[in-house]
């Protein structure tokens, strides 16, 4: 056929044809060859990964009328009527538009007709979860008890969709999504016999942007073989589906974890001018993240990265913390889910970048404030970046002249009570009810990189017990005091405030306020509630 699809052409005709499902075929084949074939299959698994291309293979076996055990032979009349498409007893529907209660019931009556040509009736219903809830029961009755010659094979990208009384009568198979190093090897292959030009990196390519589906492998192929007149190449693919270079994600996070922000803003913008595809560029982020955690983790990634990417992983990774890679993780995952609902695709990504600085504690100088001005340049040439070695953590940070970086003073008690009130202005901004909670709070010792602070109330104190709230205060702290320190609570009195007077003497007597005079405490009286008090020696004092 001089105007088939590439995908078309090259679809799995035999078991042995279908490319990473191997626990699926290697059932179906035996089940075929001793005659235990079940009267319904469920196939579920993302999309282009050979659901209905098995489908019609079994269908082939069940009808081969070959001889030997190897079927299907295709080269009876039967296989070639359903490669050809034109056997009447394999019928396929498309559960998305037969989904009514109508269309059940006829097929419920066509159903009790014998086969036309073949030993079996097959029934494909592609998409099955489409199908309305009456549909499904309509369907029930049949599936439970359908006459011996007729198969049902249903496929599904949602399978969870599909009701439980469905499910508990079919043999299930889920498909898997196929490794990026089998693609290449299909596409290899197809290359080859049609006489197509390529080149291995244009391959991995190919297959790192199909996550796993074959068929979008196959038809991204057929695109770029029709574009390059025979040609496929890397140049080529990129400038095409607007994909970034190999080395563009390594060197993006490079300069982000090295603390080189305006720069890697700068990399970004050329790479968005020159209409980049930012959709793939965040997963190629996030891809290499997880390859990052896995090296620090000791494990080996699994992809296509070459030996010479995984060994600079390696040695990028040695120093780097595993909370850190958690958190960049997490940013960039939240920024690839928001580049397909946004007007502005690079903007998720910025933001993440500057999130990322944050939890670094790099900080942001202001425009007017840093050592030279940023001048502009034309989009960078992307070049490889390492990520940054962290072993000693001596690097010398660019100077700025921000209230942020205060390192002419060494951080003090002193100056951590008169800073206080600062440190509790950044903590509203991110949260208003830790804010509150500081109020009642100051410094009460700094030794090394330990800051103690005093709570008045224990309520207060045991309200700051949150991942997340420690986080907000210890990032605020450092941001003010230009030095990041761990963060020690401890209650100044058990059962009491500590109210400083403000004509006291040098000697600083504390005026003692019980604990009932606390303005939470009061809120709960008045909703009704209890507060119970934990002094250090485990008793407590329920007070209404």
């Amino acid at each position: 056929m001089a105007n088939e699809t590439l995908y078309l052409r090259w679809r799995s005709q035999t078991f042995d044809d279908v490319v990473g499902q191997a626990h699926v075929t290697r059932t179906l084949r035996n089940a075929c060859r001793a005659g235990r074939v079940a009267h319904a299959y469920l196939f579920s698994g993302p999309r282009g990964t050979g659901k209905t291309s098995v489908a019609r293979i079994l269908a082939k076996a069940l009808n081969c009328q070959g001889e030997g055990d190897e079927r299907p032979c295709n080269q009876c009349d039967a296989c070639r009527a359903i490669s050809e498409g034109r056997y009447l007893d394999l019928i396929e529907i498309d559960g998305a538009s037969n989904r009514g209660i109508d269309e059940i019931r006829d097929l419920r009556e066509k159903v009790n007709f014998r086969p036309n040509q073949g030993r079996y009736k097959v029934y494909i219903i592609d998409e099955v979860h489409m199908l309305t809830r009456e549909a499904f029961n309509a369907l029930l009755k049949t599936l439970e008890e359908p006459p011996d010659y007729v198969i049902f094979v249903f496929a599904t990208t949602e399978v969870w969709r599909v009701p439980a009384t469905i499910r508990s009568r079919c043999q299930r198979f889920d498909f898997r999504p196929i490794k990026a190093d089998l693609i290449e090897a299909r596409l290899r292959q197809i290359c080859e016999a049609e006489h197509y030009g390529h080149d291995d990196a244009a391959l991995a390519l190919i297959a790192r942007q199909a996550t796993g589906s074959m068929r979008d492998a196959i038809s991204m192929l057929d695109q770029i073989v029709s574009v390059g007149e025979g040609m496929v190449t890397a140049d080529l693919l990129r400038e095409v589906l607007g994909t970034a270079p190999d080395e563009a994600a390594e060197t993006l996070l490079g300069l982000v974890l090295d603390g080189n922000l305006a720069e890697a803003l700068e990399f970004l913008e050329g790479l968005a001018s020159e209409g980049l595809d930012m959709q793939q560029f965040v997963r190629d982020l996030l891809e290499l993240t997880r390859a990052l955690l896995l090296v620090r983790l000791g494990v080996q990634p699994e992809g296509v990265l070459s030996p010479e990417a995984v060994a600079r992983l390696a040695q990028s990774a040695r120093d780097l913390e595993v909370n850190t890679l958690r958190h960049v993780a997490g940013a960039l995952a939240q920024a690839a889910d928001q580049v397909r609902h946004g007007h502005l695709p690079q903007l998720p990504l910025e933001l993440a970048m500057v999130d990322i600085s944050g939890l670094l504690n790099r900080p942001i100088p202001h425009p007017a404030e840093a050592a030279a001005p940023v001048v502009p340049k034309a989009p960078p040439a992307v070049r490889p970046h390492a990520l940054p070695d962290r072993q000693g953590e001596q690097r010398q940070e660019p100077a700025t002249a921000g209230p942020v970086r205060q390192q002419e003073e060494p951080p003090s008690l002193e100056r951590a009570r008169k800073m206080w009130p600062k440190v509790a202005a950044k903590v509203h901004r991110r949260d208003r009810t830790l804010e509150a909670l500081l109020r009642s709070s100051e410094p009460c010792g700094l030794e090394g990189d330990t800051l103690t602070i005093a709570f008045a109330y224990p309520f207060h104190h045991a309200c700051l017990g949150g991942t997340e709230e420690e986080r907000v205060l210890a990032q605020a702290v450092a941001e003010v005091l230009g030095r990041s320190l761990r963060i020690v609570r401890v209650v100044q009195a058990p059962g009491t405030a500590v109210e400083r007077q403000a004509d006291s003497d040098a000697a600083g007597e504390p005026k003692e306020i019980p604990v009932d005079e606390d303005p939470l405490y009061q809120v709960a009286r008045e909703l009704g509630g209890r507060v119970r008090v934990i002094d250090d020696g485990g008793s407590t004092d329920e007070q209404a």
